[in-house]
């Protein structure tokens, strides 16, 4: 990259400031007036030095006598990034760090120690960087994921996270073809390159994007065919997709207007019916239904591969909050299930509070309810994939070999 980016490279370095110290989330943050092309080029610049933050940072340090500022931090973390990573122009790249900290009073005075550690960095900093471990989860996260899992799939997932996410496709019938895609054992397609919108099948709604770990709850219901469904916390309705495309009768609810307007959109595109309803859940009064696929809040930290700033966002008192809540979504989905009807209850976390153990809960305080144990190798997983009590436990290190997937927990549940 040469000085020609450096719009993206300065609406780069807001987006980090948004993130790390007003505490936002990527996803609600634009990118001003910039081009479509150097918006998508900011975006990647941020997700990316986001991704590798701690990394970066071992790596400065070694340059530093003292800790500068967070915005000149953050001009170091960006050059760095493009230097180490990115395999650009080492030239434009220093240049361009210099200019962007020339441009503001708190940056300015340091252009000089800009210049000088990206230089270090351009000559010396490779070797070090092939050295240093991956950015590490932050303590309340690394904690309680090392004592589920051990100190060594803790090192695995924070690998994975580093490494990214790949982008699947859930074809909307079996034997539907993608091309530039592989078939994973579970039924999704897993894409190599080329843009979403300009792929086979798009237009004419024969898939649609969604992790392959998000893609198995749906499958745990079975035949499915004719029977009433509820979907709960449906947006952005790849699991309503799933459920309509299975001849489900399906009702999806949501509490957001927007996010439910995609849910739309996806059905329109893909010729499917389901019928939408904004509304909260824990105020709502519906059904009876045959089933229930509860996708309940959490703190998305089975996503961070995707979405690298959630750990510098949430915390663990907003977690306490959440999994109060998924019991209130437990107990209230479960009024709305017909006895002997089935209930998927899952979410995108990596902590047990948001999964095993808010099931065990579950069953203890509904004497009707039980577990039915899942074998995850007919679904095409491994058996490590079983968790004790009877449900999956997915993990970001599974399919390493693959892309690795987002770390999920679901089980499937019954009334007596």
């Amino acid at each position: 990259m040469s000085t020609e980016g450096l719009e993206a490279r300065r609406a780069a370095l807001d987006a980090l400031y948004a993130v790390l110290w007003e505490k936002r989330l990527l996803s609600h943050l634009g990118y001003g007036d910039l081009p479509p092309s150097e918006a998508a080029r900011a975006g990647r610049l941020t997700t990316e030095v986001l991704r590798h933050l701690g990394r970066l940072d071992a790596v400065l340090r070694a340059y530093l006598t003292r800790r500068p500022n967070m915005a000149v931090q953050n001009i170091l973390r960006l050059g760095a990034y493009e230097l180490l990573v990115d395999g650009s122009g080492a030239h434009g790249i220093v240049n361009s760090a210099v200019a962007l900290a020339k441009r503001h009073p708190r940056t300015a005075r340091a252009s000089g120690m800009v210049n000088a550690v990206l230089r270090r960095v351009a000559e010396e900093g490779a070797e070090a960087w092939e050295k240093t471990p991956p950015h590490p989860l932050p303590v309340w996260l690394r904690k309680p994921i090392g004592k589920a899992f051990g100190h060594d799939v803790l090192l695995a997932i924070e690998a994975a996270h580093e490494k990214g996410a790949p982008t699947d496709l859930t074809p909307k019938h079996t034997g539907v073809t993608v091309p530039g895609t592989d078939l994973l054992p579970t039924g999704s397609l897993r894409l190599h390159q080329g843009q979403i919108t300009a792929l086979e099948g798009y237009n004419e709604g024969r898939w649609w994007v969604q992790d392959a770990a998000a893609a198995l709850p749906a499958s745990l219901l079975g035949d499915i065919a004719g029977k009433t469904v509820l979907d709960l916390c449906a947006a952005p309705g790849g699991k309503t997709l799933q459920l309509a495309a299975a001849g489900a009768h399906v009702t999806a609810l949501d509490i957001s207007e927007d996010r439910m307007r995609r849910v739309e959109e996806n059905l329109n595109r893909t010729g499917l019916q389901a019928d939408l309803v904004v509304a909260d859940a824990l105020a709502w009064d519906g059904g009876p239904f045959d089933v229930i696929l509860l996708d309940a809040p959490c703190s998305a930290t089975g996503t961070i591969r995707r979405h690298p700033d959630l750990p510098f966002v949430k915390s663990a008192d907003e977690v306490e909050a959440l999994t109060k809540l998924q019991m209130q979504m437990i107990d209230r989905a479960l009024t709305f299930l017909k006895p002997g009807g089935r209930m998927v209850y899952c979410t995108c976390s990596l902590l047990l509070n948001e999964g095993e153990n808010q099931v065990k809960a579950a069953l203890k305080r509904h004497e009707d309810l039980e577990i039915v144990p899942i074998d995850p190798v007919p679904l095409g997983g491994a058996t490590d994939w079983a968790s004790p009590e009877g449900g999956l436990r997915l993990r970001p290190d599974f399919w390493a070999d693959r892309g690795g997937m987002d770390g999920f927990y679901m089980a499937l549940l019954q009334r007596r």
